[in-house]
């Protein structure tokens, strides 16, 4: 029987929403814990961060080298120095002391750097620091937290590793820099404090992590710089870290890294309601965006 005019449009409607419908919903619910370098089509995908779980963010080629483009963002950087000031682990009792040496900053070549246990080549191996960002495939600039005694192997967190793992890597022939710049974030106080060599450059209010998905404490560093569209989710700004969430809510359908970024619910911030990662207002990240380059320290205390 032959169709009619009327029922072939429906028909065409019919399948062109479920063509939409198939794009809407990711084949490999894994596809939020790889790395979308290179997308050759546009592709929707959950947002890496540990926010909203309902937020969907399209992502191709085009938003990766905005990412790109947004870390690399020229930012004043700190006089050079030869050795980084070292780093108590008690952050908390930490004196504000303005004149601290500044952060050392290393640049990870291709194919990234093995971490070993002790700073010497015979050491035991614990990982490996990646050369990329896990998602957008930015370059990583690691912190490093201290140095050691001879000046050839610094310690370095490793980036989105569960439990956290520290390691030792060669310095030798690596591209550094340094940054006076660190974050503290205080997640009894819900508070975020911006620092310039010890001293206080600004305080500001934060959500954090639900009860049942705690922001873990931890000394991370700064992976991505990711500008998003007027009232995302997200806020206009999101900075990765190098920390993943490992208490992620039943059923989540995103990614677990944490971020520092901003929000289109801002009641919430001071309050704990995020799936782990920090929430700061507009202002804040205005703030934020010139001082905070790829490596700078973020640490993390309860």
């Amino acid at each position: 029987m032959p169709h009619s005019p009327r029922t072939l449009r429906m028909s065409a409607v019919a399948t062109a929403v479920a063509g939409l419908l198939a794009l809407a919903t990711p084949v490999d619910r894994g596809l939020a814990d790889r790395p979308v370098v290179g997308v050759p089509a546009p592709q929707v995908l959950a947002t890496p961060f540990t926010g909203p779980s309902t937020e969907i963010v399209v992502r191709t080629e085009r938003a990766i080298r905005s990412a790109r483009a947004a870390a690399t963002e020229p930012i004043p950087t700190e006089r050079r120095s030869e050795r980084p000031r070292e780093r108590p682990r008690d952050r908390k009792a930490e004196p504000q002391d303005a004149g601290l040496e500044p952060a050392l900053l290393v640049h990870v070549p291709d194919g990234g750097l093995v971490a070993r246990r002790r700073p010497r080549s015979s050491a035991d191996t614990v990982g490996r620091v990646v050369d990329r960002s896990r998602y957008y495939g930015v370059p990583t600039v690691a912190w490093v937290e201290e140095v050691s005694a001879d000046g050839r192997w610094g310690r370095v967190e490793l980036p989105y590793v569960w439990p956290r793992t520290d390691g030792w890597i060669r310095l030798e022939g690596l591209s550094t820099d340094t940054s006076g710049i660190e974050v503290q974030v205080d997640l009894s106080a819900r508070r975020l404090t911006v620092r310039r060599r010890g001293a206080v450059l600004f305080r500001a209010p934060v959500a954090t992590g639900r009860s049942t998905s705690p922001t873990p404490p931890g000394e991370y560093f700064v992976t991505d710089r990711v500008p998003f569209p007027p009232g995302s989710a997200y806020g206009s700004f999101a900075f990765g870290i190098s920390g993943i969430q490992p208490r992620l809510p039943a059923g989540w359908g995103g990614g677990d890294q944490l971020a520092i970024h901003g929000t289109n619910a801002p009641w919430t911030i001071g309050t704990s309601a995020s799936a782990g990662c920090l929430r700061a207002s507009e202002t804040t990240l205005a703030k934020l965006r010139p001082l905070l380059r790829l490596g700078t320290p973020v640490v993390i205390v309860t």
